[in-house]
């Protein structure tokens, strides 16, 4: 893309969309630009189209996936290139709702025991305690942990917005236990490379080692301890509002999902038939199946 990919990185700086959006937006426009071979000017919306096909049909990628690099594209062809045609025709795929996978306790605890090194135990542990994505757990630094007011300052989460969360005391044990041992003097959790954070790669990776060893068999991302966050809060008998501001939700919609995986709600609700069977049947003589 040359001068254009460093166009778009202009605009998208301007607009102040966080790293995260910035890098996923070029990597999408790169793949775009690289699965015709031609400079994106001489691209249209009929190439666009043939892109959505193909990342639809053939290589199958998720639906949210798909959208970003519909967003990608559009916000390339209407802010760098500023085309004559729509970009507003350019469709997004329509979303499939899916559950979110979440672990009982005694799996976040098997999970946590199976974990021996120090640094890796306190970021899952952070993820757990207080509901931070990967990437906000990552970007923290020793000074926003604040063990006065047990409070951890998530800056600049998701959405560019700032908030607090509860500081576990186990977890703020096993924070001064990390600092103890590694001494961190910026970031909390810093990569290979002291002067940038550890990357959201290297969580995934030793989670999943922890996974393996804690036998078990779902399909466990550092985001699902978000998840277990939230629907465990729930369970016991958390605000949903309180818990949307905890996970630094814009919208409630967005935090309810959690009512349809809490056990609370879904196994504690008696079903209809409980309340209708012991007026039509007497109790015991419900007549063999078959």
């Amino acid at each position: 893309m040359g001068s254009l990919h460093d166009l778009m990185d202009r605009e998208i700086r301007i607009r102040g969309f966080s790293e995260n959006t910035r890098q996923g937006y070029l990597r999408s426009m790169r793949c775009f630009v690289r699965h015709f071979m031609l400079p994106p000017d001489q691209l249209g919306a009929e190439h666009v189209k043939q892109y959505q096909l193909h990342l639809a049909k053939e290589r199958r990628v998720a639906s949210a996936t798909l959208n970003v690099y519909v967003a990608a594209i559009r916000f390339f062809y209407h802010h760098v290139l500023a085309v004559d045609w729509r970009v507003e025709d350019i469709p997004y795929q329509r979303k499939r709702r899916r559950l979110p996978v979440v672990l009982a306790r005694e799996e976040v605890a098997a999970l946590l025991v199976a974990v021996s090194n120090v640094k890796h135990l306190a970021i899952l542990m952070t993820l757990y305690a207080a509901g931070l994505r990967v990437s906000e757990a990552v970007h923290l630094r020793v000074p926003d942990v604040d063990g006065r007011r047990m409070v951890i300052r998530i800056d600049q989460g998701k959405g560019n917005k700032d908030r607090y969360v509860m500081l576990s005391e186990r977890l703020l044990d096993t924070l001064r236990r990390y600092w103890l041992e590694s001494r961190p003097a910026n970031w909390l959790f810093p990569g290979q490379d002291s002067s940038g954070p550890l990357s959201r790669d290297a969580v995934g990776q030793f989670l999943a080692r922890a996974v393996e060893r804690a036998g078990i068999q779902k399909n466990v991302t550092p985001h699902t301890l978000r998840h277990c966050f939230a629907t465990h809060l729930l369970e016991a008998g958390a605000n949903i509002r309180v818990i949307q501001r905890l996970l630094g939700h814009r919208s409630l919609r967005s935090t309810e999902v959690y009512i349809h995986v809490a056990e609370t709600y879904v196994r504690d609700t008696p079903s209809p038939l409980d309340g209708l069977l012991p007026e039509v049947l007497p109790a015991g003589d419900a007549p063999a199946a078959g």
